[in-house]
């Protein structure tokens, strides 16, 4: 199959899972009854909301930055990471966004394995921090018990060290492994290459671990937004389980399946709620808010990109730089 067809393919696929999903919903829950409930939520909350996502999504921007390594302005990786949110509007799962974002800031890298692995590292921290942040809602939301609760984040923070330290010290073994069993062709000198970045990762276990503080926080500022949203529009149910059912939705979602997510999130949010006594009408007007937000944010992404698009940044092919230093590389 030609890759114009099977990227045709993708989009008809995603589009009608989309399709589907949005019409189940709106089967089941009336259009007025969503279009009611979200009327409720006050216009200014929605721009708080969504200044607030901005500025999660700049500090998602500088982990990836830290991550990446040396050679890249900050305000180049923001604004691709921006581009990035527009591309997952269209692109299957957050991988679409993730092969821009990269792709934006090629040029300038000084380590394009780096750049390979902490976009890969990056992605991986995200998905783990979904996960703490939907564990410990779930533990809350259906439990009590602080002492169990704390044994678990324990437990959970040493087997993160403990895959830092055997990334740290595998990772060239395995690399020396790939380079000899392939006789010292290309792939093995690249795996080698790659296994040596992600040793040096494994390296900064205090730069892997701050990544991961900073995007459980961030996840956490995300989900305070939703829980904001949700009391505007009259749900009341405990914050905990907003954690919980928001997460997971999150992490469905990110199946390359629809169209960013559309329909899907919003289906799973609502059927993880409502043992929680939430309201299915209020829960998927709640995430279609949410999904303007996502929209609103990808659109700006892509605006800004376009406008800088035409400049060549210092360093990039064709700048100019007006201040030359030829005695560095």
């Amino acid at each position: 199959m030609r890759p114009s067809h099977r990227r045709a393919l993708n989009w008809g696929v995603r589009l009608t899972v989309s399709a589907i999903v949005l019409g189940i919903i709106f089967y089941i829950v009336p259009l007025r009854e969503v279009i009611d409930a979200a009327r409720r939520l006050p216009l200014w909350l929605w721009l708080a909301g969504f200044v607030l996502f901005l500025i999660g999504h700049a500090i998602t921007a500088a982990k990836w930055w830290m991550l990446i390594g040396a050679g890249v302005p900050f305000g180049r990786a923001f604004r691709a990471h921006l581009a990035g949110l527009g591309a997952n509007l269209a692109l299957p799962g957050v991988a679409g966004g993730d092969v821009v974002r990269a792709g934006l800031v090629l040029p300038l890298c000084r380590d394009k394995g780096r750049l390979a692995v902490g976009s890969l590292a990056d992605r991986l921290i995200d998905t783990i921090s979904l996960a703490l942040v939907a564990l410990g809602g779930a533990w809350f939301a259906f439990h009590s018990d602080m002492r169990t609760a704390l044994i678990v984040s324990v437990a959970v923070v040493a087997a993160l060290v403990i895959a830092v330290l055997m990334l740290r010290h595998a990772a060239p073994v395995v690399g020396a492994l790939a380079l000899r069993v392939s006789g010292g062709g290309k792939i093995g000198a690249l795996l080698s290459r790659l296994a040596g970045v992600l040793a040096d990762l494994g390296r900064e276990p205090g730069l892997l671990l701050g990544c991961l503080f900073l995007s459980v926080l961030v996840q956490c500022l995300f989900v305070a937004i939703n829980i904001a949203f949700a009391r505007a529009i009259g749900i009341d149910i405990a914050d905990a389980a907003w954690f919980y059912a928001w997460s997971v939705a999150k992490i469905i979602a990110i199946l390359p399946i629809s169209l960013g997510g559309l329909g899907v999130r919003e289906a799973s949010m609502a059927a993880l709620l409502k043992p929680f006594g939430a309201d299915y009408g209020a829960v998927i007007a709640a995430g279609l808010i949410w999904q303007t937000v996502l929209y609103a944010s990808g659109i700006v992404g892509i605006l800004i990109q376009s406008g800088f698009s035409a400049r060549p940044l210092r360093g990039e092919p064709g700048a100019s730089d007006p201040h030359p230093d030829t005695g560095r590389l």
